[in-house]
């Protein structure tokens, strides 16, 4: 399976910003004549479209998932019924369509090359199980389970989503032996074989790979990554970058080297309870810590800490903890993909219970000047294709 990156940083849903916490996954057919999936990244990649926003499209011709929202960001896709809204816990992905259909009558079509639209429509059907089944693993979800892996029609006829008939409608009328069982049982058959991969992470850098380097040379080393992050995120590249090297020492500290985990986290966060965490839930490493519960009085301690397949998934994990984590029904960190100014970035992290210093937010302000790492902000520029 191949992502794209075609996030639609223009259109209104994701400049919007708002998180779930991924409980399922929906299945979209587009509903009209149009196999390139660019052809919609570049029409919805606007501030005037303001009328739906996906997590991704599928092109027909290639089965490439080009990926337009983050994954844990909440997307316009579903819409609402009378029990709720499915924008506000699954996933969206919509299958483009072949050109040999003209659509009639609201989701009836006729079809002029029927074999090609069959070709397609199973290539959008396999590489959705494919994604599916990855994101399934991602979010630790069961594909069998009631409500996990549902379609745009099957939302509506749980009263989660508007009156659309889709993907059924396109099997259908194709007389393909496809149907959402048929889809489910395919994502859970290749989530069972183990063979679910996608380099979520490009360079899978590992903070051993920082500890004979100098501190400005892995500046300039990390600085992308935080930048891609900022983008997909919409957290603070130079505030999270000064987080890193404060809290991992420019990636030598034991904890980095040892489980390239890069910003301190724990085990035990908030009742690990927020969407989109690239921990795997299991993996940690244990060792003695200092804290300053109250200033001026250190404390040493012994804490369990989250371990990381790579730099990146620490980053990435870290900005899903700053989006998501709760302090009972109030975000921790309300707010903080709108600020604008780094001292107000550190100051929402220090004040959400982020650190114990009481120099918090001194020293990271320090950081950022010292390395000028507000350089490496993403700033939304035009979208190119």
């Amino acid at each position: 399976m191949k992502i794209e990156d075609a996030l639609l940083t223009k259109n209104p849903c994701y400049k919007t910003g708002r998180k779930i916490e991924v409980k399922g996954l929906m299945l979209h057919s587009v509903g009209c004549t149009q196999p390139h999936a660019m052809a919609f990244v570049r029409s919805w990649n606007s501030p005037d479209y303001e009328r739906a926003c996906v997590h991704g499209f599928i092109d027909a011709e290639t089965g490439v998932v080009y990926q337009t929202l983050p994954w844990a960001h909440r997307g316009w896709h579903g819409a609402s019924g009378p029990n709720g809204s499915v924008n506000n816990t699954h996933i969206g992905v919509e299958m483009c369509e072949s050109g040999s259909l003209k659509y009639t009558h609201g989701a009836t079509f006729e079809c002029s090359n029927p074999d090609e639209a069959k070709t397609m429509a199973k290539r959008t059907f396999d590489s959705a199980v494919e994604l599916f089944a990855y994101l399934c693993k991602k979010y630790r979800l069961d594909p069998l389970e009631d409500g996990v892996i549902i379609s745009h029609k099957e939302g509506h006829d749980r009263g989660v989503a508007s009156g659309h008939v889709d993907p059924e409608h396109l099997w259908t009328q194709l007389s393909m032996p496809l149907s959402m069982d048929v889809f489910r049982k395919a994502v859970k058959a290749k989530l069972d074989s183990g063979d679910v991969y996608c380099d979520e992470y490009p360079t899978h850098l590992q903070a051993k790979d920082l500890a004979d380097l100098p501190e400005e040379a892995i500046v300039e080393k990390v600085g992308p990554l935080f930048t891609a992050d900022h983008r997909a995120y919409g957290v603070m590249a130079a505030v999270s970058m000064a987080q890193f090297i404060l809290e991992s020492a420019y990636g030598k500290s034991e904890l980095a080297q040892n489980a390239n985990n890069c910003f301190g986290m724990k085990k035990t966060l908030s009742g690990n309870c927020w969407g989109g965490s690239a921990w795997d839930g299991e993996s940690f490493y244990t060792k003695k810590t200092t804290e300053e519960y109250k200033v001026g009085e250190i404390s040493i301690i012994t804490a369990d800490f989250r371990k990381y397949p790579c730099v990146e998934a620490s980053i990435a994990d870290h900005s899903a903890y700053l989006l998501g984590a709760k302090n009972g029904d109030k975000l921790r960190y309300e707010g903080i993909a709108e600020l604008t100014d780094y001292h107000d970035v550190a100051q929402c992290i220090k004040d959400g219970g982020y650190a114990t210093s009481s120099t918090y937010v001194e020293k990271l302000c320090r950081i950022i000047e010292k390395w000028d790492l507000t350089r490496f902000n993403f700033v939304d520029r035009d979208f190119v294709v």
